[in-house]
Order: C-alpha cells, then sequence, then structure tokens
C-alpha cells in the first residue's frame, strides 16, 4: 500500500493568523509538524498550501510543497486539489496546527485500510478522559458500531448518559486518512444540514452513505488553535526535551 502524508497549512487563521509560522521552541510551528510526520516512516511528506512564506520554510526540511488555490474551505479539499498530482493509495491528513501529534497516532489511522480495499476513510478516537468533556462542545464525541464504523459525530452528549457512567463515551482524534478515489471525490459532495449545524466536515461523508473506521487507542494529540495552545504546547515540548 502506497502511503503519503500531506499537512495543509494556511495562514489566515481567523484566531491566530500566522500560525504555521509562529515559533514553538525556536522553529516554526508547520516544521514540528513535519518531523513528527517524517517519524511516523510510513511514506513521503508534503505540505498544501496557498502562501509562498509557509513553502519557503518548508522546502528543504524533508517535505515536498504543493501549492494550491487560496479559497478551500477545508484541509480535505485542499489536500484534495494537491493529492491530484500524486501517485498513492492512500493519504493522510495532518493537520498543521498539530506539532504534538503522536507519529504512532499517524501510524495507527492507516491500519484499517490494510483490511478492506474497499474503505474510503478513516480517523482515530480515544475514551473519554474527563467526564465534564462529555459537554463540553469543543470536544468531538464519536459513536462507532460493532464493526468500527462511525456512526455519527457531536458536540453533543453521545452517547447520552443516562445514569453517571460514562465510560462508553468517544473522544474523536482530529486525523484523517483516505483512499485516494475517495478524497478527490470528496469536493463535489454537497454539504448537508448536519454538518452545518454541528460544523463538522465528517458529517458529509456518513450523510452521503461512505464508511469512516474508527480506531480506538490511547492517542495523544493537542492542537493549536490560539496563542495560549502555543504557549501550552510550548511547556510540553519542554517537559519531554
Amino acid at each position: 500500500m502506497n502511503i503519503a502524508i500531506g499537512i495543509p497549512a494556511r495562514m489566515g487563521s481567523t484566531r491566530f493568523p500566522g500560525k504555521p509560522l509562529a515559533s514553538l521552541a525556536g522553529k516554526p510551528m508547520i516544521l514540528h509538524v513535519v518531523e513528527r510526520a517524517l517519524a511516523a516512516g510510513i511514506g513521503p511528506v508534503f505540505v498544501a498550501t496557498d502562501d509562498e512564506r509557509i513553502a519557503g520554510v518548508v522546502r528543504g526540511n524533508g517535505a515536498d510543497v504543493r501549492m494550491t488555490r487560496a479559497d478551500h474551505a477545508s484541509g480535505s479539499e485542499r489536500l484534495a486539489e494537491a493529492v491530484a498530482s500524486i501517485d498513492c493509495d492512500v493519504i493522510v491528513n495532518v493537520q498543521g496546527d498539530e506539532p504534538l501529534i503522536d507519529p504512532a497516532a499517524i501510524r495507527a489511522v492507516v491500519e484499517p485500510f490494510k483490511d478492506d480495499a474497499r474503505l474510503p476513510m478513516a480517523t482515530l478516537a480515544h475514551p473519554l478522559r474527563n467526564p465534564d468533556d462529555l459537554t463540553d462542545a469543543n470536544v468531538v464525541k464519536v459513536v462507532a458500531n460493532a464493526k468500527g464504523r462511525a456512526m455519527y459525530f457531536s458536540r453533543a452528549a453521545i452517547p447520552f448518559p443516562r445514569s453517571e457512567d460514562v465510560t462508553t463515551a468517544l473522544q474523536h482524534v482530529g486525523l484523517y486518512a483516505y483512499r485516494r478515489e475517495f478524497l478527490l471525490t470528496y469536493p463535489a459532495l454537497d454539504s448537508c444540514e448536519s454538518e452545518r449545524s454541528e460544523q463538522l466536515e465528517q458529517l458529509r461523508v456518513l450523510h452521503h452513505g461512505y464508511d469512516i473506521a474508527v480506531t480506538v487507542g490511547d492517542f495523544h494529540c493537542i492542537g493549536v488553535d490560539t496563542p495560549a495552545d502555543l504557549a501550552r504546547a510550548e511547556r510540553l515540548l519542554s517537559f519531554s526535551s
């Protein structure tokens, strides 16, 4: 199975403009993401971006660069444009604001494709660690069926706890892998009401009847959405070094 790892990155974050090039432990954050992706050791790494400043930083640091349009609504759509000229079977979407992503998580997200030649998409989840997260709208939950396929993703409490036991709840990890043919199809899929309501693009996939495999494990992925998150990532990096 031929795998590539794509990192979509843009400068125009609403909450944190210029985020990919923000300094983290002495170097731009995007390079930390590139290093983690390379450490997974499963295939070549490229950054998909519309900004030459990001491209200039990435070039010469182990990853390829694919320039894309500026008007993509999501990282998945940006990768779909980039992968049109890449020869691979499966593409992993490592978000450009995940400088602490575990390379083991990147390896884990592609495992379901080895057992299902027709699987279009896969993602990760871990058991909810903090009971308060069940009702936190910033924490996305997922319910999977007996075959390990996603039934629904939500910012609401799913499954709803009729008792105090919430150990069955799973927190979604925003790491995706796609079969190349499906990723090329994704931008043409119409948006749906649940996607717009929850603001979760993966609901579009379920709405159109496609499977998403969910691998459950002890995955740790801490995203950087704000300058405060960046400071937290800096502290975590200093503790681990």
